[in-house]
């Protein structure tokens, strides 16, 4: 089994563990930088509470005024509001009161910005020489409550972009795999083009030899040239944009299974079972969709090692609309292929569809990738694991648009 998927998702992992490392020491070091200015910002006030019990308690005029410019008339920046024992407010300062307000609605203001500030910090109480108490009341300046708020808007930024980098890379990648599908396919296409051409001409000149006249070989090479020009024609189709036409839903699987029952165990039984009527039609590109069948199929085989029953079971499925679909809801049609193998563990149940991934000891692990990108990339449908379990089978649901 190749685990280059089991390592991607550790570096992924890793990834997201050093960034959230990153943001924890970020958040980290702001709590202490927001813990020392809010310490500093309390010794203002302590101060500020000290200047005041000083002017009231000083008779020197000099120092009143040294203490009314320097300390008290200095804070700018910090919300305080004054009270007395009985919770009168006595002032305010730098405390946000729109203008406009009348003076009774500018005072409720004030209790409720002075309930505000009870939540956050314990007043600093100022005694006074005559026994009297004022409380001094305040909030975080508007620079602390910015540097509080800064790690989260950080950490939004930062997940921001990790978001935008990692949908970026996403659509990098596929957009980069898309050009490798579509140069493989149209470079095979282009290879087999040449032996193809030579095939038809060598039939050609069988069918008018006398000495291989009704020989059964002839037939059996048109056969493989027929088989190697539809092989072609989806390589073909996977190099270019695929016409979908309105077909057959199951007369098209009937024709994919019939050639499929053919070149498989005998111990397989394929069975076909509808819910729809007979001439219900689904958008598809036969070739292509054959291709899907047959890769199901084979995997399905491999399961069983040999022996067991694949049911196809066609029915009509509802399909939430999504931003990214154009089929309305209730206009699908689904194919669900059945086995009887050993079923597929739940945590490989996405990785199933992963180029590279393989469980056999021998194969490309190509084949339900390239199904998948087949379904929902060029018939706007969805392919998936509908239901497995060990022991027991798998079922893969194929949706279509009609």
């Amino acid at each position: 089994m190749i685990t280059i998927y089991d390592q991607k998702s550790r570096v992924k992992i890793l990834v997201a563990v050093g960034a959230l490392l990153i943001g924890a020491a970020t958040v980290v070091y702001t709590n202490i930088l927001v813990r020392q200015v809010a310490r500093r910002e309390q010794e203002q006030i302590e101060l500020y509470a000290k200047a005041q019990r000083y002017i009231v308690n000083s008779e020197e005029e000099s120092g009143l005024i040294f203490v009314q410019e320097q300390i008290i008339n200095v804070n700018k920046t910090i919300p305080i509001i004054f009270t007395n024992d009985a919770g009168v407010i006595g002032g305010a300062r730098n405390v946000d009161i729109p203008r406009h307000l009348a003076p009774a609605d500018s005072v409720a203001r004030l209790h409720r910005e002075l309930a505000l500030m009870k939540e956050r910090h314990p007043p600093i109480v100022v005694e006074y020489a005559a026994g009297a108490r004022d409380y001094i009341y305040y909030n975080d300046s508007h620079l602390l409550a910015q540097l509080r708020t800064y790690p989260l808007v950080q950490l939004g930024v930062i997940t921001s972009l990790a978001v935008m980098a990692y949908f970026a890379f996403s659509y990098s990648k596929r957009s980069e795999q898309n050009r490798v599908w579509v140069g493989l396919a149209k470079e095979t296409a282009h290879q087999l083009g040449t032996p193809l051409s030579s095939l038809v001409g060598w039939q050609s000149y069988l069918r008018e030899s006398a000495r291989f006249a009704n020989e059964p070989i002839v037939e059996e090479l048109g056969k493989d040239i027929r088989r190697l020009e539809i092989i072609t024609e989806r390589f073909s189709n996977i190099g270019s944009v695929p016409v979908l036409n309105d077909e057959n839903l199951l007369q098209v699987t009937r024709n994919a299974i019939d050639y499929l029952q053919s070149r498989v165990s005998k111990k397989v039984k394929f069975t076909i079972e509808t819910d729809l009527p007979l001439d219900t039609p689904a958008r598809v590109n036969v070739p292509l969709f054959d291709w899907v069948v047959e890769n199901i199929c084979k995997n399905a085989v491999d399961a069983m090692e040999g022996r067991g029953a694949i049911t196809l079971h066609l029915r009509r499925v509802r399909v939430r609309r999504s931003w990214y679909r154009r089929a309305a809801p209730g206009r699908q049609v689904a194919v669900d292929i059945t086995d009887t193998g050993k079923g597929i563990p739940k945590n490989k149940l996405e990785s199933v569809f992963l180029p590279g991934f393989t469980t056999k000891r021998r194969g490309w692990g190509l084949g339900l990738a390239l199904a998948k990108r087949i379904i929902e990339n060029y018939h706007e449908g969805k392919l998936f694991v509908k239901w497995s379990e060990l022991g027991r089978g798998t079922t893969f649901r194929i949706v279509l648009n009609q």
